[in-house]
């Protein structure tokens, strides 16, 4: 049948029409201006607010980024530099200070023959976090990811191996520990897993490790926490607390919905308290008096306290995270739990904890980007970290004086690690879209 035929019958076509382009309008980066710039007067007004904006504030940096002295000894030389080139003294950015001390920024005091024990430690745990950040990489590298944290401890610090060793033993005497109670009470052998190992570690995986030491002493050069600075610093404790804090929140979390009075209790006015005073608060109180608080003789060096105090302040955040996530799923989760004849561990385990730290990943990441960087906090307790660095810098006469520069370079450092996190946050998320499965 002929298309001049197929015509004459109203609204009736048996032949195919040609594919034809989409408008102009429908299509590429003009679709996209249309919709996210020009879709509305107010739309159309912002954008050229914006664009104006941008204007500005590029039309004052990019000269003075375009105009930088990156090789000179100090900012007299900079705005020498500078002026032998007719420009003023703030014409060009000194990034010349960048490049004379960025060894200082990065690691601090951390003696110069040993900045391959830090970077290899952190190779290490970009290696070791992989496992868990990715479900493509082989489930045998969960290995490499629970030795990571002793043996970037024992990179970063040194010393005599077999501390390192005793104290991972901890883990391994608190699985034999549940495994002996679990047959007699759940809850008892939970407690038991978590006090046996913390009296082990104040009383005896110290005096052990040094015994061992005097037999056989194996170890690499020891450095002492006050040499640790820079962004090491801030690294350090920002991971520790990532690391450790998490667990740490959503036992918590389930400590506060909890049945039993005293677990829900604790886990309540542990919560609150912590939650209710400032970190700096808590960030003195371990430089000055967390020490009172554990066993004579114990001495746990600053970084060290530091770390414990941040662990504990994120992981009150942390728990309400996710008990905002445990407290959206629905009812009828638990009941399928129930249904299906699973205890409690087993039915937070498999079913209502996946749920509600998926829903809890947005909250979780935005409290993990607020730890690292509250971590220069630090500054005012005497450690060196990168504001801290920043200070030490234009203390010198030969830098005294420069300001945006010291700053700038910190500020994007941050930026690029917590904007990291942020976008891993939203491919995790889309990955753990149903709809996309």
């Amino acid at each position: 049948m002929s298309d001049t035929h197929a015509q004459t019958v109203a609204y009736v076509r048996d032949t195919m029409l040609a594919e034809s382009a989409p408008p102009l309008a429908e299509k590429g980066a003009v679709k996209w201006f249309r919709e996210n710039l020009f879709s509305s007067p107010v739309n159309v007004l912002l954008t050229i607010v914006s664009l104006f904006v941008l204007f500005l504030v590029l039309r004052l940096v990019l000269p003075w980024l375009t105009n930088a002295v990156w090789d000179a000894n100090s900012l007299s030389e900079c705005r020498e530099i500078l002026a032998a080139k007719g420009l003023g003294s703030h014409d060009g950015a000194c990034l010349a200070v960048i490049k004379d001390r960025w060894h200082q920024l990065m690691f601090g005091f951390y003696p110069s023959h040993l900045y391959w024990r830090p970077v290899l430690a952190f190779v290490l745990f970009l290696v070791a976090i992989m496992p868990v950040l990715f479900s493509w990489v082989p489930r045998q590298a969960l290995y490499l990811t629970a030795a990571a944290p002793f043996l970037g401890y024992w990179l970063v610090w040194g010393g005599s191996i077999w501390g390192i060793v005793f104290v991972a033993l901890a883990i391994v005497i608190g699985y034999a520990v549940f495994r002996a109670l679990e047959g007699v009470n759940g809850i008892l052998a939970t407690v038991g897993a978590i006090l046996v190992p913390i009296i082990y570690l104040l009383y005896a995986a110290g005096p052990l490790a040094g015994q061992v030491n005097d037999i056989l002493p194996i170890g690499i050069e020891a450095v002492k926490s006050n040499q640790l600075g820079g962004f090491t610093l801030a690294i350090i404790i920002g991971l520790a607390g990532i690391v450790l804090s998490l667990p740490l929140g959503i036992l918590l979390a389930l400590g506060r919905q909890s049945d039993l009075f005293i677990i829900k209790t604790f886990s309540v006015i542990f919560i609150e308290v912590i939650r209710g005073v400032p970190l700096i608060v808590w960030l003195f109180t371990a430089s000055l008096l967390l020490n009172y608080f554990l066993p004579p003789g114990t001495n746990f060096d600053l970084v060290l306290r530091v770390i414990i105090m941040v662990t504990l302040f994120s992981a009150a955040y942390i728990a309400e995270v996710v008990r905002g996530g445990l407290a959206a799923l629905p009812t009828g989760q638990y009941e399928a739990a129930d249904a299906l004849g699973l205890d409690y561990p087993k039915s937070m385990r498999l079913i209502v904890l996946p749920q509600a730290l998926k829903i809890s990943i947005p909250g979780i990441v935005n409290t993990f980007i607020g730890l690292f960087k509250d971590t220069t906090l630090v500054v005012f307790i005497g450690l060196s970290d990168p504001i801290g660095f920043t200070n030490l810098i234009r203390a010198n006469t030969d830098w005294n004086g420069i300001y945006w520069e010291l700053f700038g370079f910190v500020g994007l450092v941050f930026f690029i690690l917590c904007f990291s996190m942020g976008r891993y946050s939203l491919w995790l998320e889309r990955q753990l879209q149903r709809e996309h499965r």
